[in-house]
């Protein structure tokens, strides 16, 4: 779990984890309501009784679990949209990256659409289907761009990108 206490594999589970939470602080407030009424109740008939004033603190408890879990909510929501805001940066960077490299690799249009592709996991198939052309000329583009890449493959093309990612200063 991260320091804001939303569980860290993904948006899914971010929004399941925000689901219940909200769905825990409702049935907070329903009990609330149901309590602090029976302790407004018990409290008007005998206002010294034991009883009513442990139900009162109960439902004075209840009450702080009900703003912490608003808080909480609240938190946890702002906290996806930065998460959000932040993925959808890294996408633009990672995407400004490739297309500087493609331009460093002096790639031509169908080059770059073919390593893009490439890069998105496409077979030669899937990519000769994609842009209408035979798998041999795909393949012959991809030998293409591994050369003028530097790489003898797939993976390692595709490294070259994931590698700035994980570890973007080797020093």
């Amino acid at each position: 779990m991260t320091s804001g206490a939303v569980p860290s594999r993904g948006p899914r589970s971010a929004r399941r984890f925000s689901a219940a939470l909200a769905v825990t602080v409702v049935l907070q407030t329903m009990a609330a309501l149901f309590f602090v009424a029976d302790a407004l109740a018990d409290l008007a008939e005998d206002p010294a009784a034991p009883h009513s004033i442990f139900e009162s603190l109960v439902a004075l408890a209840l009450i702080l679990g009900v703003v912490m879990g608003v808080w909480q909510l609240r938190r946890t929501l702002a906290q996806m949209r930065q998460q959000e805001r932040a993925l959808d940066t890294a996408r633009g960077s990672l995407a400004q990256v490739i297309e500087d490299q493609f331009d460093a690799w002096k790639l031509t249009p169908a080059e770059r659409d073919v390593g893009l592709l490439a890069l998105k996991g496409l077979d030669v198939a899937g990519i000769a289907e994609i842009r209408g052309a035979a798998q041999g000329t795909v393949r012959a583009q991809l030998t293409r761009i591994y050369a003028k890449a530097g790489v003898s493959g797939r993976a390692q093309f595709a490294s070259w990108f994931v590698e700035d990612l994980l570890d973007p200063d080797p020093s």
